[in-house]
């Protein structure tokens, strides 16, 4: 699956077209918005339910020790979450940028689960094909050269690759003022040449 390594920083998935202009404000629990463990809880429970594997939070949340997103962790500028797991063996993601709060992003994916499961349920169709419109689509390759993209000499080894793309990261993160086509510019060098040197 062309899933992000960890969960942080959000990892859009490929070909999703982002929000624009302000985010709106969800109505998920007493008024006031969903709770993340409450969220992250009903998103494993559906999940589970669907007998998924692999399933990896993106956020621009910072992670706890197991990999999760903290919940006491200020809210990020960018509240969008990308969903990554295998269904039947089939790299899936469903993504969600509509709310102002990462936990009602989540919420609002455990939400949707939690209807398509319904649907399959009621013989409206199968898990494929309820699901088959949210495969995991391959990164997109850097266009210019990755030396270029990341400013370093086309013969560096993948500690410099990390060191660029981090350095990068720092000043061109949409959390730092920058864009997400240059942090996902950036990050899709950084594979690339990984690959590469890998090889």
């Amino acid at each position: 699956m062309n899933a992000p390594d960890n969960g942080f920083p959000l990892t859009w998935p490929a070909g999703w077209t982002r929000k624009t202009g302000g985010r709106e404000r969800a109505r998920f629990g007493r008024g006031s918005g969903a709770n993340l463990t409450a969220a992250r809880n009903l998103l494993f429970a559906e999940l589970g339910r669907l007998k998924v594997r692999g399933i990896l939070i993106s956020s621009n949340l910072p992670l706890r020790l197991d990999g999760l997103p903290r919940g006491d962790a200020r809210e990020p500028g960018d509240s969008g979450v990308a969903i990554y797991f295998r269904l039947k063996g089939e790299p899936r993601v469903l993504a969600c940028d509509k709310w102002d709060r990462v936990a009602d992003n989540i919420m609002a994916i455990a939400k949707h689960v939690e209807a398509v499961r319904g649907q399959v349920r009621w013989g409206v169709g199968s898990l494929e094909q309820a699901f088959g419109g949210y495969k995991a689509l391959p990164a997109m390759e850097a266009i210019k050269p990755w030396w270029e993209v990341l400013g370093i000499p086309e013969g560096a080894g993948v500690d410099a690759v990390e060191r660029a793309r981090n350095s990068l990261l720092m000043r061109h993160h949409p959390d730092k003022g920058g864009s997400h086509a240059r942090a996902a510019e950036i990050n899709a060098a950084a594979d690339q040449a990984n690959r590469e040197l890998a090889s």
